[in-house]
């Protein structure tokens, strides 16, 4: 006999409709999966087996043969243990009163234990995303996976804890398990949060960095125009403080990037019970990262930290002790918000519009320019330093700001109290509705305009004009410099509410641009 079933894979970070054919016939007994599974998947005869025998059901001594649809996509993973298994109930007549047709309508998604109890299975949501595109309304998901499953409205959720709840749920009472299954009413994400209650829930407070006012004035500006930045300076200057605090000066999520940054998290099987993600990710890999890990590779693509941190902050710490090559990686994602891993059978796109937060040492010892202790470095040891990091990527990296050493007396000394991240969030909140209502639509940080969309909305006064022409001869700025300089300073000026780009803002956009804190400057 012969049936057919639904399950779903994750290409990328997308989903897609997995064809489970089961076909059942007389012959010598044995157990084969087609349809270019992986050792996973063929591990799934054991557990499938093992599952239905636990759980009261049993596996036939026939010929069976199962199909995973379309044959040409390498299936990786677990989740096909559940359709499997229902399909070979199905086809064997242990559950005589299936109804085929309702079959065919849902999907079915989970691993299975020996015992016959789900587990959970990465890439969930984006599989229920695919399948309510294809019209499917109804999904059996384990019950580990219910928080995610409830963000995709229009499809009834199945949750299940194990095989015989998930068979009684969707077809009919069997005649073995006695479990009830819990439906999952389709719900909205909920409410995100302000920005003043995301700040809150930020790692430390900025109010917690004493000085450093200069720099958190350039993180204010890169938060609110979405702009990239590099932080220079000593050891124990402050920047990995201030930049695990930066996160919290983003806005929150809204609706769509809250589903797109979840689905990636599900396909990568980072979610852990949690439902959807509503502030903006912050990743801080290792500088030893491999270029897979950064990136995303591997024989079957995987995402990488680039893709994780989507719509929110990729902090790389000690910049240049980055591999080369792993960071010239990183042009790709940073020019254009995603990243193509090719390889011979296929080739993935994911997305990776990130914003990244980096900091490095002026020198390999760390102290040129220090006030309190002398470099150490020959020229040639600091040019050969920086040179790990090329100009081209550096190119493409808006703010580049100072951080100097604090004065230990002035740590000791009460003085005013800063600005707390929760009060900066909400002047970042306040610059971007003001930049959305220039703009007139979706707007994510001036950052992330074109060029079109730059020469349109960016009206400088005749003084402003000058000053930048005047700057651009004498720095001889590239082309992508001067409308980095340009967005800048329109951030600027939306902090300001602003309608025009004064001259003040282009020479604060320039500083930035070229103000490396060593003397020296980057065009």
């Amino acid at each position: 006999m012969h049936t057919h079933v639904l399950s779903g894979a994750v290409v990328g970070v997308s989903g897609l409709v997995v064809h489970v054919e089961v076909d059942i016939a007389r012959g010598i007994p044995g157990f084969t999966i087609v349809g270019m599974p992986s050792a996973a998947v063929r591990e799934s005869r054991e557990r499938v087996g093992a599952a239905l025998r636990n759980t009261g059901a049993r596996l036939p001594l026939e010929r069976i043969t199962v199909n995973l649809a379309p044959a040409d996509l390498r299936k990786e993973g677990s989740a096909y243990d559940l359709a499997i298994a229902v399909g070979i109930l199905v086809a064997s007549g242990q559950v005589p009163d299936a109804d085929a047709n309702a079959l065919r309508r849902t999907l079915l998604v989970g691993e299975l234990a020996l015992d016959g109890s789900l587990r959970r299975v990465r890439g969930v949501l984006p599989v229920l995303v695919h399948g309510r595109r294809r019209g499917i309304r109804r999904a059996v998901v384990p019950l580990d996976n219910y928080a995610e499953s409830r963000a995709v409205d229009g499809v009834e959720v199945v949750a299940c804890r194990s095989l015989a709840e998930a068979v009684r749920a969707t077809l009919a009472p069997p005649p073995w398990g006695d479990a009830d299954a819990v439906r999952v009413k389709p719900a909205d994400v909920a409410d995100a949060p302000t920005p003043a209650a995301a700040a809150r829930d930020a790692e430390g407070d900025m109010a917690d960095v004493r000085g450093q006012e200069a720099v958190r004035r350039a993180l204010l500006v890169a938060a609110a125009g979405a702009h990239h930045v590099l932080m220079v300076g000593p050891p124990g200057s402050g920047k990995t403080m201030l930049a695990r605090r930066f996160v919290g000066l983003l806005p929150p999520l809204d609706r769509d990037a809250a589903l797109e940054t979840t689905m990636i998290w599900s396909s990568a099987g980072r979610l852990d019970g949690r439902s959807m993600i509503v502030r903006p990710p912050l990743r801080a890999p290792h500088h030893g990262a491999s270029d897979a890990g950064l990136i995303g590779g591997g024989a079957v693509p995987r995402p990488g930290e680039v893709t994780l941190a989507h719509n929110g902050v990729l902090f790389l710490d000690e910049l240049p002790e980055f591999r080369r090559h792993v960071l010239e990686a990183l042009r790709e994602p940073l020019e254009e918000g995603r990243i193509t891993i090719a390889r011979a059978r296929c080739a993935v796109t994911f997305p990776a519009c990130f914003q990244l937060v980096a900091a490095m040492n002026p020198c390999p010892c760390g102290h040129l320019g220090s006030p309190h202790r002398a470099c150490r470095c020959g020229p040639r040891q600091i040019e050969a330093y920086r040179a790990r990091v090329s100009g081209p990527l550096l190119d493409r990296i808006a703010v580049q700001v100072p951080v100097r050493p604090v004065d230990p007396d002035a740590l000791r000394r009460d003085g005013a109290a800063s600005a707390s991240t929760a009060e900066l969030a909400e002047r970042v909140a306040r610059a971007r509705s003001f930049g959305a209502q220039r703009v007139g639509g979706k707007f994510r940080g001036n950052g992330r305009l074109s060029d079109e969309a730059l020469r349109e909305t960016v009206a400088l006064s005749g003084e402003a004009e000058r000053f930048l022409a005047r700057a651009v001869g004498a720095l001889r700025v590239s082309a992508r410099g001067r409308a980095h300089v340009l967005r800048v300073a329109r951030t600027i000026a939306d902090l300001d509410a602003s309608v025009h780009v004064e001259a003040e803002h282009v020479a604060e956009a320039v500083q930035y641009r070229f103000e490396r804190g060593d003397g020296a400057h980057s065009a």
